[in-house]
């Protein structure tokens, strides 16, 4: 789960990490309301920042600099409803709704700090680089050797020597390492403490009279752990999710949208890959990741069948089911059932095998639609491609 960069601030902040005063406003009003009080307490300017889940705001032109009340207001004003294009967010660009005001600081010098895992080695890793403000794949693809890498052990978490290690090869002079080292530490602990599978900060800055600050914050959470954070569930902005892919969440489906025009209905996600990889090998495109997962029950499948055919751009859908927990019989009659519903007019391939395989087939060929049957996974993607084309 994603969430805005001030939600991601202030969760930082109980972490004792230090960011730039400011707060969010969803009006001209609030905007100026927030800027005079920075102004009355000492900002000499404030910045105007678009909150959406992309990055390249500024870019897209969604973060500008105001030197007075007015012009924070006047900002507010433009920036709020534009369609905000970035490089993240595809040309349909994202709606803004939300804006973080806040001070503006003297930089120094603007460096990268990242938090995720790493899967290859089961830990998670402190990546850091003196060349903050730039995109990290940019970065990596230039000059790898610019990237500073630190594995953690996750049993013994990051250690004191390991963050001043990183500080002193981040540049930073020495009376700032004993704030960098408590400013790495407690980033740690927001990583660990909140179950986040990452944690961004670009830029991390130092300022002309030597403080630190996380002038950006991005974070996202492994979904499987929000049960223990209600609080971080709460923050979920669904305005800033595919329609679809919020729609499946409710049903417990696993559902990415795609650009493609075939739809993909699997069990399992190793098979769901095996499944988009031979559709991409038949000449086709997926529309879609759909996994309804081993145990799904006839009405998931029949919530997922119209979740797909919800998708204007899938021309043919595929299903592709391995019957082991979820019966073959059992994803037949929600197939037919959301058939009936929707009065599907789409070609539909179905490959099916496992459990209840031979009923699964007769109720699908009794089902009085024009079902295509398949027994092997090339077979069943050669035609789908066909038919969508």
């Amino acid at each position: 789960m994603k969430i805005h960069e001030y939600q991601g601030k202030a969760i930082l902040k109980k972490y004792g990490v230090s960011i730039p005063r400011g707060a969010m406003a969803t009006s001209p009003e609030e905007a100026e309301g927030i800027a005079r009080e920075l102004f009355s307490s000492g900002a000499t300017g404030v910045v105007v920042k678009a909150q959406i889940h992309a990055g390249g705001r500024g870019k897209g032109g969604g973060v500008k600099i105001a030197k007075s009340v007015a012009e924070a207001g006047e900002i507010a004003g433009k920036m709020l409803g534009m369609k905000l294009i970035t490089h993240q967010t595809g040309p349909e660009g994202r709606t803004v709704r939300r804006l973080l005001i806040e001070e503006t600081l003297p930089i120094e010098k603007e460096l990268y700090l990242g938090i995720l895992v790493d899967r290859a080695e089961g830990k998670p890793v402190f990546m850091a680089s003196a060349a903050g403000g730039m995109e990290i794949e940019q970065v990596a693809a230039e000059n790898p050797d610019a990237i500073l890498k630190q594995h953690i052990d996750p049993g013994i978490g990051l250690e004191p020597f390991q963050a001043r290690k990183m500080a002193f090869r981040l540049g930073l002079s020495a009376h700032q390492i004993t704030s960098a080292v408590q400013f790495l530490m407690r980033l740690y602990q927001a990583f660990l403490g909140t179950d986040a599978s990452l944690v961004e900060i670009n830029p991390f800055i130092t300022t002309t009279d030597g403080r630190l600050f996380a002038l950006d914050a991005k974070l996202t959470f492994d979904d499987n752990a929000l049960f223990r954070h209600p609080d971080i569930r709460e923050l979920r902005d669904i305005t800033e999710e595919d329609p679809l892919e919020v729609e499946a969440s409710k049903y417990n489906l696993n559902y990415i949208k795609l650009d493609g025009n075939v739809g993909c209905m699997v069990n399992g996600a190793g098979l769901a890959m095996a499944t988009m990889d031979i559709i991409k090998y038949a000449g086709g495109m997926p529309a879609n990741f759909l996994d309804v997962g081993g145990g799904a029950n006839a009405e998931q499948v029949a919530h997922a069948f119209e979740i797909l055919l919800s998708d204007k751009n899938v021309k043919a859908v595929l299903i592709n089911i391995f019957g082991g927990i979820l019966r073959v019989d059992t994803l037949a009659t929600g197939v037919v059932e959301a058939a009936k519903k929707t009065n599907i007019q789409l070609p539909i391939v179905l490959r099916l095998e496992g459990t209840n395989v031979n009923e699964g087939k007769k109720i699908l060929v009794e089902s009085g639609f024009n079902f295509v049957v398949c027994d092997t996974m090339k077979d069943a993607a050669d035609k789908v491609v066909a038919a969508a084309r």
